[in-house]
């Protein structure tokens, strides 16, 4: 127990503290199984790096500010055939990401612009690379903000510093100039350095219109578009079809069933 004790101290000094937790339990195991000493000690180590690594994913993700966690395997291919899976799948190896291109995600309010969006976001995350998720109102409103208070270049490395920034619902409320000004300030600084995954329910025509300046709006967009994937979901919404099957919107209403007066069942 002396020298259990020991080992114990070691791999918490060397900073293996999932392995000093278990160190007991997997030296019982070995045991039994009658484990040689090199796997015991290969068994020990990985689930000391398989714990490293999920405190890795976990703090990363949290950092990455993403609004839910969702995957790819999660995603209803079926439900929006206007998605090309095998695109989605080839976005997932994230060659985008080591291109410094940008992926836009197109169409009406829940189609599954976020979830797509997310989901490569977890993927980059699993891969090593930083990631920031933003609503683009929020993102805006803070960059107009540290624009006005002459701190703009300070607050831009909050965006500039991942090599994935995630910007949602782009288009959802307008934009005065100054937003605008401040959005092509941080369009034009990623460009070519880092990826941009963008969702947004407006086409490309209208962006001047969402923006208010026509002419910032193409010069965005010029550089937005020039190494990019653009995928535009034509489909259903998910919330309205869980309301749909719960009678809650549009079709026919879920039947009552009426009890007989007397009491008993039908």
């Amino acid at each position: 127990m002396i020298a259990l004790e020991k080992a114990r101290q070691y791999l918490e000094q060397l900073g293996l503290s999932h392995a000093a937790a278990v160190l007991e339990s997997r030296l019982e195991a070995a045991a039994q199984k009658q484990l040689p000493y090199p796997d015991f000690l290969v068994d020990l180590l990985g689930l000391e790096a398989a714990a490293r690594r999920e405190r890795y994913l976990r703090t990363r993700t949290r950092l990455a500010h993403l609004p839910f966690h969702c995957t790819l395997e999660q995603f209803d291919f079926g439900f929006q055939p206007s998605v090309d899976e095998r695109q989605i799948r080839e976005l997932a190896t994230l060659a985008f990401v080591a291109d410094a291109a940008n992926v836009i995600f197109l169409g009406p309010p829940g189609v599954g612009k976020t979830h797509l969006s997310v989901a490569l976001g977890i993927k980059a995350i699993e891969a090593g690379y930083g990631v920031y998720f933003v609503r683009a109102h929020e993102l805006l409103e803070d960059l107009r903000r540290a624009q006005a208070e002459h701190r703009l270049d300070r607050r831009m490395r909050v965006y500039l510093a991942p090599k994935v920034l995630i910007i949602d619902e782009f288009g959802v409320c307008p934009y005065d100039r100054a937003a605008a000004t401040a959005l092509f300030a941080l369009i034009s600084a990623r460009y070519e350095r880092g990826s941009i995954i963008l969702t947004s329910n407006k086409g490309f025509a209208e962006w001047g219109e969402v923006l208010g300046d026509s002419v910032i709006a193409t010069a965005i967009l010029d550089r937005l578009l020039h190494h990019s994937h653009v995928i535009n979901i034509r489909g259903e919404s998910y919330r309205l079809r869980e309301k749909k099957r719960a009678g809650l919107f549009g079709g026919t209403p879920p039947r009552r069933e009426v009890m007989p007066q007397d009491g008993s069942a039908e």
